[in-house]
């Protein structure tokens, strides 16, 4: 990771700053890469210099991304966590509409 970029997100009244990591890297065609990860935090999840180890198929690497948790795994979990709640919640309406009836 070469850098980390500060931006402040509009998320309501919170207007927090998070750190993004920079990241670059050599392709497996021999081209030198960069990118900046979509998962910010505050305080930051890596340190400037730190070595990430960075996931990217073959035939796209402008698809790179960290190997992270939060990286990899934060936006499934977010919606897999919602439907399930969802699911939950429709489940419990339909089983009380059954017992009244």
């Amino acid at each position: 990771m070469v850098a980390l970029e500060w931006r402040e997100d509009d998320h309501g009244e919170d207007r927090t700053p998070a750190a993004y990591p920079v990241v670059e890297f050599t392709s497996a065609d021999g081209m030198p890469r960069r990118f900046q990860s979509s998962t910010g935090s505050n305080p930051p999840s890596y340190e400037r210099g730190e070595r990430v180890e960075v996931l990217c198929r073959a035939d796209s690497p402008e698809d790179a991304r960290i190997k992270g948790f939060a990286s990899l795994w934060l936006l499934p979990l977010i919606f897999g966590g919602t439907g399930l709640l969802m699911s939950a919640g429709g489940t419990a309406v339909a089983t009380a509409r059954r017992w009244r009836s």
